[in-house]
């Protein structure tokens, strides 16, 4: 038997302790995650891959654009690892801003960077994605792979459904999301799973003060 309560649930092992366990380790995450983000303000949070080094091109636009965001005031959240995250994080902190990560646990890819005044690590995704999204008013996409897709899509989700406010989403990278938008207004858009009010909040720009200048504006907030 797999000693990984986790595992277990996941593979059909019915067990009360392993389900208490796994409410209470989860309970403790959102706790930690609330009890130290409580007081962050005026935030934005930062999607990116962690695959990009210090030379490429994505990197070095995410660092410009986060560094941006902390002269204009604001503080920025990324999910803490390297790549993009790393980036932004770093661009926050060189810019005097408050700078946070909330780091995912996996086997391989995600170490957590150095670049953070305030570092969350967790084991669970969606206990990560309300702490990157419970305390932003904007929410930027660059270049990524699922893990950012999921981010993302969960973000126009909760926004579309009034679950969160009509925050700004600004996509950055416009090579690498180009058949994006396509697919959104040709295939969806088209086919009726989507509403053309649905792109609106969505915003596509590789130049970091106009990023300023789409969230210093006031958003409407009609949350259900």
């Amino acid at each position: 038997m797999h000693k990984d309560a986790d595992f277990n649930l996941l593979h059909g092992t019915n067990s009360c302790l392993s389900d208490l366990g796994r409410s209470l380790r989860i309970w403790k995450e959102f706790h930690m995650g609330f009890s130290k983000l409580r007081k962050v303000n005026n935030c934005v949070t930062i999607f990116g891959s962690a695959r990009f080094d210090e030379n490429h091109e994505y990197y070095k636009l995410a660092y410009e654009t986060a560094y941006k965001i902390g002269e204009a005031g604001f503080s920025v959240m990324t999910g803490g690892g390297p790549g993009i995250m790393e980036a932004a994080n770093k661009g926050a902190q060189d810019a005097g801003a408050l700078s946070i990560g909330c780091n995912i646990k996996l086997p391989r890819e995600q170490r957590p960077n150095p670049y953070q005044d305030i570092s969350l690590s967790f084991n669970y995704f969606f206990t990560r994605k309300v702490m990157l999204l419970k305390y932003s008013r904007a929410f930027i996409l660059l270049p990524g792979g699922f893990g950012t897709m999921d981010e993302i899509f969960e973000t126009a989700t909760l926004i579309q459904t009034g679950k969160i406010c009509d925050f700004p989403v600004i996509v950055m990278g416009n090579d690498y999301w180009k058949e994006m938008r396509p697919f959104l207004q040709k295939t969806m858009l088209e086919l009726g799973t989507i509403d053309e009010k649905d792109l609106r909040f969505v915003k596509m720009t590789d130049n970091p003060q106009e990023v300023i200048d789409i969230i210093k504006v006031p958003y409407t907030c009609n949350i259900i």
